[in-house]
C-alpha cells in the first residue's frame, strides 16, 4: 500500500463505529474500556466485540435478501475459527434454514470443526487446492457437504472414490479483485486456484467419465478488495456466468453460484467499503436470469472490525532519520502487514483520537526486518511504556498465531454490548 504521504488530524476519528469509540480519552470496545483491560489480561491481547459480528452478518444478509435473488451466506473459517465467534454465527437463523448462516471450509479439519459446533454437512461448502487422498478421505466421510473441485486432478480422484456424487467446479474466471494487485486470485497471469476456460472441457470429460453431477460453479476473485474493486468483480462475475451457461447448456443441472468472500473492511480514512446494495444488484443482474442460487462466503466482512490487538510500546527510538516504535508483539501474532500488505489503524489506549503529528515506522518483536505493522505512519506521538490498540483484528490475525522465535500467543477476550448499563 502506499504512504500515508500527509499527517492526519480530524475532529473526530473515522474509524468510529458502534462498539469501538473514543470517548472521555479512553478507547472502548463494546463499551468497555481498554486501559483497565489491558492491565488486568497483559498484552498482547485481542479483544472482540461479539454484537459487531451480527451486526456485520445482518447487513451482509438484508442487502442479498432486498436484492430479490436467492442467496445463502457462508462465513469463511478460516478467517476467525475460535467458538465464541462461531457461537454467535451459529446463532443466526435456525439450523438448515435459507436464513442461517453456513461455513466455508478449506481443509478437512475446517470441516470437521465446524460439524463440531453444530453446522449440518449439507450447511458446509468445501473449496480447497491440492486436495490430497488423504484429506479426501475425511471430505467424502463427512456427509452431503458441497465439495467443489478446482483441478482436474481432483476430478478424476473424487470420480474413481465416489462415482456418482454431486461436485461443484472452482474456475478461473480469467479476472479477479483484490486490496492490491497481488491479493487478486484470477486474472492475466496463471494462479494455483481454479480450472482456466481452456480446460473446462477436460473436466466435463472427467466428470463424464464418473458419473459425477455438476451442480455448482465457484469463482474467487480475490481479497480485500473495496468499492474501487467493484467493477473488476463484476467482469469476473460476467465471465463466471459465461461458464455456467455453457455447463447448463451440456446438460449440467447447476443450482448454485458461488462468488466466493473477498469482501474488505476499510483500513485508512481515505479508503470506501463497498457499497452493498450495489454489489447485491450486481449479483442479481447476472446471476438471476439463471434462476439459480448466488453463495456468498465472506471472511473478513463478518469479523475484521470486530476486534482490536493491544500491545504495548517498549521502544522509541530514532534510526537512520526514521523513528521506530517498537510493540510486545510481532508477525506471529498480527501478520496482516507482514503477509498481505493489509494496512491497519494504530492508536493509543489513553487519549486514541490526539492529533497525529509524528511519522513512525511501527515495529514486532520477531528478530526479522521485515517485522512490521507500519511504515511512513502518521501516528500520535507515544512513549514507551503506553499502550496502543491495532484496529481491524479480528480475522485472520489470531487465526493464524504461531509461535515462532518461541514468542507465546496472545491472549483474547471476547466481550458483548452493555444492556440497560451491565456488561456481559
Amino acid at each position: 500500500m502506499p504512504a500515508m504521504a500527509t499527517l492526519i488530524d480530524t475532529a473526530r476519528p473515522w474509524w468510529e463505529r458502534p462498539g469501538l469509540d473514543a470517548t472521555a480519552g479512553r478507547l472502548r470496545v463494546a463499551g468497555h474500556d481498554l486501559a483497565p483491560i489491558a492491565a488486568a489480561t497483559g498484552t498482547p491481547c485481542f479483544v472482540y466485540d461479539l454484537d459487531r459480528v451480527a451486526e456485520n452478518a445482518g447487513r451482509l444478509a438484508a442487502a442479498l435478501e432486498a436484492s430479490g435473488i436467492p442467496a445463502r451466506l457462508r462465513f469463511a473459517l478460516k478467517a476467525n475459527p475460535f467458538p465464541e465467534i462461531l457461537a454467535v454465527l451459529r446463532g443466526i437463523g435456525t439450523p438448515g434454514s435459507p436464513g442461517a448462516i453456513g461455513i466455508d471450509a478449506c481443509s478437512p479439519g475446517e470441516v470437521t470443526h465446524a460439524l463440531a459446533h453444530g453446522w449440518l454437512p449439507d450447511e458446509i461448502s468445501f473449496t480447497g487446492t491440492n486436495v490430497s487422498d488423504r484429506d479426501l478421505d475425511v471430505l467424502l466421510a463427512a456427509g452431503p457437504i458441497r465439495l467443489n473441485l478446482d483441478a482436474i486432478s481432483q476430478v478424476e480422484r473424487v470420480g474413481r472414490r465416489a462415482p456418482g456424487r454431486a461436485i461443484g467446479l472452482r474456475i478461473n474466471p480469467g479476472a479477479g479483485a483484490g486490496y492490491h494487485p497481488g491479493l487478486a486470485y484470477a486474472g492475466d497471469r496463471p494462479t494455483k486456484f481454479g480450472i482456466a476456460a481452456d480446460r473446462l472441457d477436460d473436466a466435463l470429460a472427467a466428470a463424464h467419465r464418473h458419473g459425477l453431477t455438476i451442480t455448482a460453479l465457484h469463482f474467487h476473485a480475490g481479497s480485500g478488495w473495496l468499492a474501487g474493486g467493484l467493477a473488476a468483480f463484476e467482469t469476473a462475475l460476467v465471465r463466471a456466468v459465461e461458464v455456467a451457461r455453457l455447463l447448463l447448456d451440456a446438460g449440467c443441472p447447476i443450482d448454485e453460484i458461488n462468488v466466493g468472500g473477498g469482501l474488505g473492511v476499510p483500513a485508512r480514512a481515505d479508503e470506501q467499503a463497498v457499497p452493498l446494495d450495489a454489489y447485491a444488484a450486481i449479483l442479481a443482474r447476472h446471476v438471476g436470469p439463471l434462476g439459480v442460487t448466488v453463495a456468498c462466503e465472506p471472511g473478513d466482512y463478518l469479523v475484521k472490525d470486530s476486534a482490536v490487538l493491544l500491545g504495548e510500546v517498549v521502544t522509541v527510538e530514532e534510526r537512520g532519520g526514521t523513528t521506530f516504535v517498537g510493540l510486545d508483539l510481532g508477525w506471529n501474532i498480527d501478520s496482516m502487514y507482514f503477509i498481505y500488505r493489509y494496512a491497519q489503524e494504530i492508536v493509543p489506549v489513553v487519549e486514541p483520537d490526539a492529533a497525529r503529528t509524528r511519522t513512525v515506522t511501527v515495529a514486532g518483536h520477531i528478530n526479522e526486518a521485515a517485522d512490521l505493522f507500519a511504515e511512513d505512519y502518521p501516528m500520535a506521538p507515544v512513549a514507551e511504556g503506553d499502550l496502543v490498540a491495532i484496529l481491524n483484528a479480528g480475522g485472520y490475525a489470531q487465526a493464524m498465531q504461531s509461535t515462532h522465535c518461541l514468542r507465546p500467543a496472545a491472549g483474547a477476550l471476547f466481550l458483548t454490548r452493555p444492556v440497560d448499563g451491565v456488561g456481559r
